[in-house]
């Protein structure tokens, strides 16, 4: 039995469409999202509801369980949702660790984030998977929930857990537009006229799911893997997005000035109720040049092939307008 926490998250419904297509008897794990009728209806799929902050619910659930694929997490940039995090990634990751070991299970695959690779906010080398972990200003919030999380799957391999981690860059694909990376096409769609200069690395959600089950299927364990199909801009995914949507691209840089005063006024109106558009962190992010190197990952797995940013892009943007009956 193959287990996968998040299953109703972003990248959790694509690994259990992928892992049902393949025949494979899967419990996915919820705990506030529910899956919808369509994942409902999948295949070899026992949905559960569990809470992983909960040792009792954690040592049910991993009953008969073989694999894991640990994909929960809770992603906040809002300032209101930091605490939350700081203490759901580590801590659930922690008890999935401690029941994997006691259980004995055959391999665990983590989803982590290059946000746990740390920022130093300088233009510098490409950052590669032996990247030490500094403390600095412009780490996240988030990239430091899964910096703790990673630190006890690394305590799980040191007493003899066989497990892999996984660090992808920014996650495209089709998913709900109101949310999460997603949610960048509705911006492209508003014709938002601002950009950054900031670099990230970025990769087509599918790529994941796919990578996560060949790192699964692999020989290798007691690694981890930066997930990135290449580095680009903001500017340059905004533009293509706008162009796939056949809307106006941004044209207005936004200094760090502006993107200052653009995070305040969100703020400003997170007082009545209103979720902000940028926060204080994604516009630091959005101004950071941070370039990641794939190679380790294309020598462990040679003959995968990332599919391209664009090709990602225009596959989100016919998602975005159907799913709006935008014609």
């Amino acid at each position: 039995m193959i287990l996968v926490t998040g299953a109703s998250g972003f990248l959790g419904k694509h690994l259990v469409r992928r892992l049902s297509a393949q025949g494979e008897p899967v419990r996915a794990l919820y705990h506030n999202n529910p899956p919808s009728e369509t994942d409902k209806a999948l295949p070899n799929i026992q949905w559960q509801k569990a809470d992983l902050l909960d040792v009792f619910d954690v040592e049910e659930v991993m009953q008969g369980v073989t694999h894991i694929y640990h994909c929960a997490a809770i992603v906040s940039f809002q300032p209101s949702g930091h605490q939350q995090m700081l203490h759901f990634n580590p801590e659930s990751t922690a008890n999935i660790v401690n029941q994997a070991i006691e259980q004995g299970i055959t391999k665990m695959v983590y989803v982590s984030s290059v946000a746990a690779l740390g920022r130093s906010g300088a233009i510098q080398k490409e950052i590669t998977e032996d990247e030490e972990w500094g403390e600095s200003g412009y780490n996240s919030a988030y990239g430091i929930s899964k910096y703790m999380a990673e630190t006890e799957v690394w305590r799980g391999i040191g007493e003899g857990l066989n497990a892999v981690i996984v660090n992808p860059g920014i996650i495209l694909g089709e998913g709900d537009f109101n949310e999460g990376s997603a949610e960048l096409m509705k911006v492209a769609f508003s014709e938002f006229p601002f950009y950054t200069k900031g670099v990230n690395g970025w990769v087509d959600v599918q790529d994941v799911a796919t990578l996560l089950c060949e790192l699964m299927r692999s020989e290798h364990e007691a690694e981890r893997y930066i997930i990135s199909a290449g580095n680009y801009s903001y500017y340059k995914i905004f533009t293509l997005m706008a162009g796939a949507l056949g809307k106006k691209p941004p044209h207005i840089h936004a200094n760090s000035f502006i993107t200052s005063l653009i995070w305040r006024w969100g703020k400003l109106q997170s007082m009545f109720g209103k979720r902000p558009l940028i926060t204080k962190e994604t516009a630091s992010n959005a101004h950071s040049t941070s370039l990641y190197n794939n190679k380790k990952l294309l020598s462990a797995l040679p003959s995968f092939t990332y599919t391209s940013i664009e090709e990602t892009i225009q596959r989100m943007a016919k998602s975005f307008l159907n799913v709006h009956n935008i014609k």
